[in-house]
């Protein structure tokens, strides 16, 4: 029997988008589902001022298909000569929406991130003043510290502590992926949400490990724990307007994901609306989707939510997406979920 459902307009409030080849080959696949987007500030250089924001958005428009009225919603990356009243020009202009906390050499292109949480202070004292969102990428970096444990490390001696100097901060904790990160959410007040991914709401650990090494299901924060993922679909499935979505789809070319020394991130931009869709359902919360998807994020960012909507059809056969994305550098692998995706949008 078919089944429709329709939803306002979904977002995503964490994309990677990249530059260049990529940036046009992708930024379709984004546009075609989602209203608007967080665009990451993560490029090489960064982007760290008004004015390169300004420049990457015109970047971004231009690889808009003309028939889309998709709008990326852009930040800046915080370092620790950051200015704070070019942030505060860039907030009250319109121009950025967030501004990006990478802990130096925590994820792909971090390494002009923040080594000293007080050298950005001002800034942040700034942005809670402003109330622009930080969006936090939270993981230690140091080596003492076990790769599966540095979020709840995180959490504890670095975002607790930051909150409690800056109760007014409003903080987003991106691509959560633990019970830790989930309990604290929960518990952070009207100033505090976090996204989840459509990754980590469908793999753990070991789909990455189990039975060889699966490259493209590798990113940061990296998959956890079976327990971790349940506690993350109990959250994303809960109603709970604390957590939303950000994909964090982050498109590599497949030569640099597949090397010895491969890249970290997992591209599902085109995908992803089909398999929040299963998820949903197989937690038979289906009428929850669209507060995670496309209410809760506009509310803690204070923004509209979309005025159009998306319908989604469920039918016998399953849908059909490309295994890549062709650029003109080369294929990028899209996101496998492991399984048959049966709810199509129309």
């Amino acid at each position: 029997m078919t089944q429709r459902l329709t939803i306002t307009r979904p977002d995503d409030w964490h994309l990677h988008l990249r530059d260049g080849a990529v940036l046009r080959a992708v930024t379709p696949e984004t546009a075609r589902h989602f209203g608007r987007a967080i665009v990451m500030p993560n490029l090489v250089p960064p982007v760290v001022s008004a004015v390169e924001a300004a420049a990457y958005r015109e970047r971004i428009m231009d690889a808009v298909p003309s028939d889309s009225d998709f709008t990326p919603l852009m930040t800046l990356y915080l370092t620790e000569t950051t200015d704070p009243a070019d942030v505060a020009y860039a907030a009250a202009t319109g121009l950025v929406s967030a501004v990006k906390l990478y802990p130096a050499g925590a994820t792909t292109n971090s390494q002009s991130g923040v080594r000293n949480i007080d050298a950005v202070m001002p800034v942040l004292e700034t942005m809670a003043e402003i109330g622009l969102p930080l969006c936090v990428h939270g993981e230690v970096t140091t080596p003492d510290v076990d790769i599966f444990d540095r979020e709840a490390v995180f959490i504890e001696t670095v975002l607790d502590p930051l909150r409690q100097r800056l109760p007014t901060l409003r903080v987003v904790m991106e691509h959560i992926t633990t019970e830790e990160g989930v309990k604290y959410a929960r518990s952070g007040g009207e100033n505090l949400a976090a996204t989840i991914t459509t990754h980590h709401l469908i793999i753990n650990r070991n789909n990455l490990l189990v039975g060889g090494i699966r490259p493209h299901y590798y990113c940061l924060p990296v998959a956890k724990r079976e327990k971790h993922r349940l506690a993350l679909r109990d959250a994303a499935t809960s109603g709970d307007s604390r957590f939303f979505l950000g994909t964090d789809s982050a498109p590599h070319l497949d030569p640099l994901k597949l090397s010895a020394c491969g890249c970290a991130g997992v591209f599902s931009a085109s995908n992803t609306v089909s398999c929040l869709a299963a998820v949903f359902e197989q937690e038979s919360a289906l009428d929850k989707l669209e507060g995670f998807a496309s209410l809760n994020g506009p509310a803690f960012y204070r923004l509209p939510t979309n005025a159009d909507s998306l319908t989604l059809e469920k039918r016998a056969t399953p849908c059909e997406y490309p295994a890549h994305i062709d650029t003109e550098d080369g294929p990028i692998t899209l996101f496998d979920p492991g399984f048959d995706l049966h709810w199509h949008v129309v």
